[in-house]
């Protein structure tokens, strides 16, 4: 599937189009490049579900945990700051990827190998005329 996203104010859209085709998946993994969007994108998401928290990067942290308003349990990865896929393994991804719990992961590509088998791969990149092209 493909959506353009032409500005932000179009986001919320694109959000609710993506949750609307994501079936029974929870597991995503958003690849692009610094800049292109994939934090402001998850968070549109996370505004589907209800989530009252503020919403951020969890660059520093690796992940965030948000609930919506029906109780879904959400996480928020960004690996950009990792070294090697063993600091993955030091903080129990497994407990967040297989929990059945929807994730929401940036930079991907540091956990590669890591990644379920049934996780969605989302590519997120920018056109000349500065939309966003999401393709899952």
């Amino acid at each position: 599937m493909k959506l353009e996203i032409n500005s932000l104010e179009n986001i919320n859209k694109a959000a609710q189009e993506f949750f609307n085709c994501i079936g029974e998946h929870r597991v995503f993994a958003f690849y692009g490049p610094m800049g292109v969007g994939k934090t402001t994108f998850i968070k549109a998401l996370c505004q589907i579900f209800g989530v009252k928290d503020d919403i951020s990067s969890p660059t520093f942290a690796i992940v965030n945990e948000y609930r919506g308003i029906k109780g879904e349990q959400l996480f928020h990865f960004d690996f950009y700051r990792i070294k090697d896929e063993e600091e993955a393994f030091d903080f129990g991804y497994e407990d967040y990827f297989y929990s059945g719990a929807f994730c929401f992961i940036e930079w991907p590509e540091k956990v590669e190998s890591l990644l379920p088998s049934d996780c969605v791969k989302v590519d997120l990149y920018e056109t000349d005329n500065a939309k966003r092209i999401l393709t899952f």
